[in-house]
């Protein structure tokens, strides 16, 4: 059974974006790297490695985990999983957020994913839709919530607590590194800079991102640990992570 993006009570003054307009935008962010991408080519759909998401499927997740876990040389499928789930959220929130940076954000309830041991995660989006901001913040963050957090993180978070014992600290707290991971956009796009820090100031105001990290003079620290310490030989704490000293 897919999930559908659950209704928001906020209330936006969005209007609906045309399916050429979605896929445009789409393919400029894009071209900010390999994370930003999300087809809209329709060929693309004779491929039966795609996957419909949000993942809901237990097994093929753990599968995946695993896998994830012997990539980073650690016996730990929980490492895996939190990396995976991290990884997941990060492919999710790039395209969106810079698209909602240039104003319109796509709706993302026929989203679609593929990964084969040896590649990385892909995403294509089969029917292209969405919504004109006209640049407001507040409408383009309320939008994003919707489609990214409740339509996608929340029921995929339930369906790796079935794979892995991570705490719901550490979960939300990966939501957010990811989150604020869009702010790499602006490397290749400056003046996305500013749009793209207000939607993340935004959406870290957010339950269930709220109180998950704050910004400081070293950037984002997040309140938890996403457990990468622990991939051998004596993995590395992340930049925001929150044991280390900052």
């Amino acid at each position: 059974m897919r999930t559908e993006p659950a209704r928001t009570t906020a209330r936006t003054t969005a209007g609906t974006a045309a399916g050429t307009d979605v896929a445009g935008v789409l393919r400029e962010v894009a071209a900010l790297g390999p994370f930003f991408t999300l087809s809209t080519d329709p060929a693309e759909a004779a491929d039966p490695a795609w996957r419909p998401m949000p993942e809901i499927d237990a097994a093929q997740l753990r599968g995946m985990a695993e896998r994830y876990a012997e990539g980073l040389g650690t016996g730990e499928p929980r490492v895996g999983a939190s990396i995976l789930f991290q990884g997941l959220a990060a492919r999710v929130w790039s395209p969106a957020v810079a698209a909602a940076a240039l104003g319109v954000v796509p709706n993302l309830s026929t989203l679609h994913w593929r990964w084969v041991p040896g590649a990385s995660i892909s995403l294509r989006l089969a029917e292209p839709t969405g919504w004109h901001t006209g640049g407001r913040t507040r409408d383009g963050a309320a939008l994003l919530h919707r489609t990214v957090v409740d339509g996608h993180l929340r029921p995929l978070r339930e369906a790796m607590r079935e794979v892995a014992r991570l705490a719901d600290g550490l979960m939300w707290g990966n939501v957010a590194s990811a989150l604020v991971g869009t702010v790499h956009a602006a490397t290749a796009r400056p003046e996305l800079a500013a749009p793209v820090r207000a939607l993340i100031d935004d959406l870290l105001l957010r339950e269930p991102l709220l109180g998950t990290g704050s910004f400081g003079r070293a950037g984002f620290v997040r309140r938890s640990c996403c457990l990468y310490y622990r991939v051998p030989p004596g993995g590395e704490m992340c930049g925001d992570c929150g044991l280390r000293k900052h």
